[in-house]
């Protein structure tokens, strides 16, 4: 099933696109998601994983204007026919 991440601030100019969609299947994870997501757009994945590839602290992932990493399983949480994903760079202003 296809499952579409938007992309915010420099994540998009990295992706090349605010918009990315990437293939998961039923019972993929938002973990399984960002990986595709990973190994499609190498430059996000520079952006938001560590050198052990694990999610740098100061990225958030939303599922559904959620941040599953606050109020769900984290990047196990198990994604929805037609779930909408996001990740946002910290973010910073004055």
């Amino acid at each position: 099933m296809p499952t579409e991440w938007k992309l915010f601030a420099d994540l998009a100019e990295r992706a090349g696109d605010k918009h990315v969609t990437v293939e998961t299947a039923a019972g993929d994870t938002v973990g399984d998601a960002l990986d595709e997501l990973v190994a499609d757009r190498p430059a996000v994945g520079e952006r938001v994983l560590t050198d052990d590839g694990d999610l740098r602290s100061q990225i958030n992932v939303l599922r559904n204007g959620t941040n599953v990493l606050v109020e769900e399983n984290g990047l196990a949480t198990e994604l929805e026919a037609d779930d909408e994903l996001a990740l946002f760079p910290p973010v910073s202003g004055g």
